[in-house]
């Protein structure tokens, strides 16, 4: 089926099936199901992520679930951490880690690492964390240096990395300010096999249902696969998909999916850092100006400011600091927008509800 696009809508419905704009889910947990996983390399950031798309949750309630395992922290996608379901953990390492992992021998060169290192780790760290135990990573540094393993220059890091792509081990609940690590086997259910083809598919269903409309070259970075894999995965899912066209480009989404339209629903939104409404797509054009992506990755490190979103746009960065008695939060806007400072103050006071903490104080400031 194929149906025009008009490309002003194609941010207000993308934010509607990431539950960003619109009926929010219930739960936390159908949040990350629906999403299929949630970049999560700041973890409270990526707490956000997940409550900002409920109706009611709080930071308390998501740690909640992955401490009750109903939400999984792991290298799932493209080699970085994210928030995934643990029916989804298994078949997702199983069919995009080694895509990852065979283009990892250069780095472990760099590193001195090879597999026979590799391998000692593994039995080091599986007698660890033996019998459902859990340890935080400055511990299991220590620990393999106390066996002779260096861990210094990303050595280690990167070995913690390796374990949990190869799907040996994921993170589990943090204690006080640490990552702490868990055995896979014995912190995620075994769940039903997949093949590679209904992956594929499962794969493209779950992307255009929550990220459409979106290109083949979307789902392709999202996800960490080939362009023909993407295709693939496309062909198997076509029934319960729709293919639109703008610009000769063509989007997919689910058949099912909300149709909204410019001016339906809020406006305002304070997205967390590494949000998927930006790092969801290989093309962010349709959401944020090229002039301004500077501000949103600054020193283009990879790392990704939280961001205010108008009317579909990004529109400035906040930062906020957490104190005893309230939060504070700074806003930098790319222009001044006198009409939206309260509905932005409104979206903050959202996010001081999510945390627990009142809205202390706020301030707007143009981007330097």
């Amino acid at each position: 089926m194929i149906q025009s696009l008009n490309e002003r809508g194609i941010p207000y419905r993308r934010m509607h099936n990431l539950r960003i704009a619109g009926a929010r889910l219930d739960t936390c947990e159908h949040v990350v199901r629906h999403l299929g996983a949630l970049q999560a390399q700041d973890y409270h950031q990526a707490l956000w992520a997940v409550g900002m798309r409920t109706q009611s949750a709080t930071v308390t309630d998501v740690e909640k679930l992955i401490e009750d395992r109903k939400i999984v922290l792991t290298w799932a996608l493209r080699g970085t951490i994210h928030c995934v379901h643990p029916d989804n953990v298994r078949w997702m390492l199983k069919h995009l880690a080694p895509r990852i992992l065979a283009k990892d021998e250069r780095r472990l060169e760099q590193l001195e690492l090879n597999q026979e290192i590799i391998e000692r780790c593994r039995q080091i760290v599986y007698t660890a964390l033996g019998r459902s135990q859990r340890l935080a990573r400055p511990d299991l540094m220590l620990l393999l240096e106390e066996h002779g393993i260096p861990t210094d220059n990303q050595r280690g890091y990167h070995l913690l990395w390796h374990l949990a792509q190869s799907g040996h081990i994921c993170l589990g609940p943090r204690e006080g300010k640490q990552q702490t690590f868990v055995l896979l086997d014995e912190w995620v259910p075994s769940a039903n096999d997949l093949s590679r083809s209904d992956a594929l598919a499962l794969l493209a269903e779950r992307y255009y249902a929550s990220h459409g409309p979106a290109t083949v070259q979307d789902l392709a970075w999202w996800a960490g696969i080939t362009l023909s894999d993407a295709r693939q995965g496309i062909e198997a899912a076509q029934s319960r998909l729709v293919s639109e066209t703008i610009n000769g480009q063509t989007y997919w989404r689910a058949d099912n999916a909300h149709e909204s339209s410019a001016g339906e629903g809020p406006a305002v939104h304070l997205l967390p850092g590494f949000d998927e409404y930006l790092l969801g797509y290989k093309d962010r054009s349709p959401v944020l100006r090229a002039e301004h992506a500077r501000h949103i990755i600054p020193g283009n490190n990879g790392v990704f400011m939280p961001t205010i979103v108008v009317d579909g746009q990004v529109c400035g960065i906040w930062k906020r600091t957490v104190k005893s008695k309230g939060i504070d939060i700074e806003f930098k806007l790319f222009a001044p927008l006198r009409d939206s400072e309260q509905h932005i103050i409104e979206a903050a006071e959202r996010y001081c509800a999510f945390m627990g903490l009142p809205l202390a104080a706020t301030s707007f400031h143009p981007m330097e």
